[in-house]
């Protein structure tokens, strides 16, 4: 094992001195894993865990003096093999080391890499790769398959490298294998010999310098390059050391492949199971506590899909499976239930939250709240007030302003709504992306000039309450705004997040999905109710009373009167948790024309 922090001694940051900020015109956020392996060489900086034929789990490492002589010989041998600085390169790596030290390598040389989600479908994936035309495609002998089949890449590609596999498959995919690199570069030591290779001088970039382009998800929309900047990632970097309180010497489950990156670039080590990152809902929990329970790993990166996975799996129990080690939470990608954090949390020591975060790609992470005070929201959410995402980290200022879907060009504090008014979030800070890649039309939708910053529109709708903490109520592009044919019937705005929770305390339902719907040439909101498991309902029309019962007590429901059963609501493959209304809303809008014409059909029968 590679040596690290005493397991069970407090961690105390000023073990290792703070370096000094990175100069505007001097940045590069590999500077922080250099300064890890001049202070702590032997430090464990990744550990990956890798499961036999047989079952048997077993795990390879790399200290942060090995993985800072392995990122700067694989960033030599790239510049030799014709990358370099500025030039663009598809990174389709599985978390591994060799992905560790591609990514490192990519950051030191002034290289972009183009990170995408697998999960997105091939049809978004070329679309991305079309957008950032790369220089170069890095991955694995199954994401080069996919690259020849469906022509990722074309026609800009000009140099191919494959990561692991044999040499032959790089022959059929064409360019070279990473090893063939090395040893091209004579780098023949073993990685337990590389802190002792010769140094490599990273580019020094300027802080609105590109550094990388991330794809957003694209389960909200069409997938947009985020464009990234080192400015962006030491803010990140600086969040979660001040207000995660993350330091020096720590171990993290690392369950997701970019939050994974920040372990040792904050002195971390990243700890990182056998798992399909793109689809945590299949994670085998015995081998995530496993992992845990190896190193004593101290803090969790989970989204709410594993949150709710392991907590089915250790929670649950008569003796539910503990986590001592563990002394910090933090979830992300979406809002985690009540209860399966409350499932969840029985596994950790007494104190130890589950920190829920908010943002996006774009600008993550925002605000911050832990799940003690998330819990004592539960009846303002129950009753439609929206979900609570905390109050701002530091450096990020919230405004909410007026829905519109015209293009903001510049900022004035007259758009600020006043405290718990309903309204789109706009944000500020360090953290804040200021443009899409080669998407003009989008970032003039997205983005808003104030001075020499850029504020971003969320795409969320929300609000602000007397303390200052924001309260999430759905995309905006979720809101069902109702149309009439007379002047008399209900016109009011409804809202994703506070129309579903005040439904949702029926107990036969599992979720429910806020639609807008045509119904006799006007706009109606519609409910599409998914049940709990093993819950059959008899009689919908009794079921559907109970429900308008339920709307007609509250405000923000009273209206809604439409409701359908869907067996199993479409959701994204990563977080399990959103909802693709998109698609139930044309499954709706079907129902609902065909009971139209039926009537109409019947009368015309009767007549």
């Amino acid at each position: 094992m590679v040596k690290g922090h005493e397991i069970g001694a407090p961690f105390d940051s000023s073990e290792v001195p703070d370096l000094e900020p990175s100069d505007a015109n001097k940045a590069n956020i590999c500077r922080h894993l250099k300064r890890a392996a001049a202070e702590t060489p032997a430090a464990l900086a990744v550990a990956v865990q890798k499961k036999s034929f047989a079952g048997k789990l077993r795990y390879e490492e790399l200290s942060f003096g090995q993985l800072d002589a392995d990122s700067n010989c694989i960033a030599q041998a790239l510049n030799d093999y014709g990358i370099k600085r500025g030039m663009k390169a598809v990174l389709m790596v599985t978390p591994s080391l060799d992905f560790f030290a591609l990514t490192f390598a990519l950051f030191k040389a002034g290289i972009i890499p183009i990170l995408v989600d697998p999960g997105m479908g091939v049809k978004n994936l070329k679309q991305c790769f079309d957008e950032a035309k790369p220089d170069a495609f890095i991955g694995i002998p199954k994401a080069h398959v996919a690259r020849c089949l469906f022509g990722w890449g074309k026609p800009n590609v000009r140099r191919l490298l494959t990561v692991g596999g044999s040499g032959i498959l790089a022959n059929l995919f064409g360019g070279t294998t990473l090893k063939a690199l090395l040893k091209r570069n004579r780098v023949t030591k073993p990685r337990s010999q590389m802190h002792q290779a010769t140094d490599y001088d990273i580019a020094q970039l300027k802080n609105d310098e590109m550094a990388a382009i991330l794809f957003t998800s694209g389960s909200t929309g069409t997938p947009k390059g985020v464009v990234y900047t080192h400015a962006m990632f030491e803010a990140q970097i600086s969040v979660l050391k001040n207000d995660y309180g993350i330091v020096h010497g720590e171990r993290d489950l690392a369950t997701f492949p970019l939050f994974s990156l920040f372990g040792p670039a904050l002195g971390m080590a990243s700890i990182v199971p056998d798992m399909d990152a793109s689809k945590p809902i299949t994670a085998n929990p015995d081998s995530l506590f496993a992992a845990i329970e190896q190193y004593q790993c101290t803090n969790m990166f989970v989204n709410p899909a594993l949150i709710e996975r392991l907590g089915q799996a250790g929670g649950n129990r008569a003796k539910p499976h503990r986590l001592p080690s563990i002394k910090r939470v933090i979830s992300a990608g979406a809002p985690a239930t009540i209860s399966s954090i409350s499932r969840f949390s029985k596994m950790l020591s007494a104190g130890v939250e589950v920190l829920n975060s908010y943002g996006a790609t774009e600008s993550l992470p925002l605000t911050m709240i832990g799940s003690e005070h998330l819990m004592k929201t539960t009846d303002v959410t129950d009753n439609g007030g929206g979900i609570c995402v905390g109050l701002p980290v530091q450096g990020v200022d919230i405004a909410i302003i007026a829905i519109t879907e015209d293009p903001i060009v510049d900022w004035d504090d007259s758009l600020r709504l006043p405290a718990n008014k309903i309204g789109e979030i706009v944000v500020k800070g360090p953290m804040v992306s200021r443009s899409y890649y080669h998407r003009d039309t989008a970032t003039e939708q997205a983005k808003i000039t104030d001075n020499n910053a850029i504020r971003h529109r969320m795409g969320d709708l929300g609000y602000l309450d007397q303390e200052g903490k924001l309260w999430m109520c759905g995309r905006k592009a979720h809101r069902v705004e109702t149309s009439c044919v007379n002047s008399e019937c209900d016109q009011q705005p409804y809202f994703s997040i506070p129309c579903e929770r005040i439904f949702n305390t029926h107990p036969c339902v599992k979720r429910t999905a806020l639609v807008g719907v045509e119904r006799n040439c006007a706009m109606v909101p519609l409910l599409c109710v998914e049940l709990k498991k093993g819950v059959e309902i008899d009689d919908t029309g009794s079921f559907f009373d109970e429900l308008k019962v339920i709307g007609t007590k509250h405000d923000q429901t009273r209206g809604i009167t439409d409701f359908l059963i869907h067996p199993d609501f479409p959701v994204d493959i990563r977080h399990n948790a959103k909802i693709f209304r998109e698609k139930l809303a044309v499954w709706a809008q079907g129902i609902i024309s065909e009971k139209e014409q039926s009537k109409e059909s019947s009368a015309g029968v009767k007549r």
